[in-house]
C-alpha cells in the first residue's frame, strides 16, 4: 500500500519549525505532499506562488527526503484534496496546548467527513517557540530571523523591496 500524508499550512513563511514537521514526516509515509493552503481570516505577507517557490528552495536546499511534493490549494475542503490525491493521513505539528485544542475539533471533522486521520507531531523544543506570525513580526521591523527561517526564506525577507 502506498501511503499517501499532507502537511497543510499558510508557511507565510516557512519556518525551521515546519521543515522539522515536513522532515520527520516524510520518513513516516511513501509520499508526503506540503500542501500551501489559503486562509481567508489571514492578511498574507507572501504570495502563494511565493510561499510554494521558497519550500521547494528551503526542502532542497536542507536535503529533505526526495518523496516530498510541495503544492497549494485553494478551493475547497482540505479533505478534498486528501481525497483526490489518495492521502490517508494529515500531519500537524503542535507547539502547546493551545495548538492541541485548535486543531482537534478540524482533526474530528476531517476523519468523519473523509476518513482522513490527523497526527500531531511535536516540535523539536528548539523551535517549538517560533511561528510565522512571530517570523511576520520580526522581519516587519527589521530585525534577524535567520535563526527561525530557512536560508531561503531569510534572504527573502531581508530583501529591500520585500520589506519595502
Amino acid at each position: 500500500m502506498h501511503r499517501i500524508a499532507v502537511v497543510p499550512g499558510s508557511f507565510d513563511p516557512i519556518t525551521l519549525g515546519h521543515l522539522d514537521v515536513i522532515d520527520r514526516a516524510a520518513t513516516l509515509f511513501d509520499e508526503l505532499h506540503v500542501l500551501v493552503v489559503h486562509n481567508p481570516d489571514k492578511t498574507a505577507l507572501l504570495p502563494v506562488a511565493q510561499r510554494v517557490a521558497l519550500i521547494e528552495r528551503s526542502i532542497a536546499e536542507a536535503g529533505l527526503p526526495s518523496n516530498i511534493k510541495v503544492m497549494s490549494w485553494s478551493v475547497g475542503l482540505l479533505v478534498d484534496y486528501c481525497t483526490d490525491v489518495g492521502a490517508i493521513a494529515l500531519v500537524k505539528g503542535v507547539r502547546s496546548q493551545v495548538d492541541v485544542a485548535y486543531e482537534t475539533p478540524m482533526a474530528i471533522v476531517n476523519r468523519n467527513l473523509a476518513g482522513v486521520e490527523t497526527i500531531f507531531l511535536l516540535p523539536d523544543p528548539a523551535h517549538a517557540h517560533v511561528s510565522s506570525s512571530l517570523v511576520r513580526q520580526v522581519a516587519s521591523l527589521g530585525g534577524d530571523v535567520s535563526p527561525y527561517v530557512p536560508k531561503a526564506v531569510a534572504e527573502y525577507l531581508q530583501t529591500p523591496t520585500t520589506n519595502g
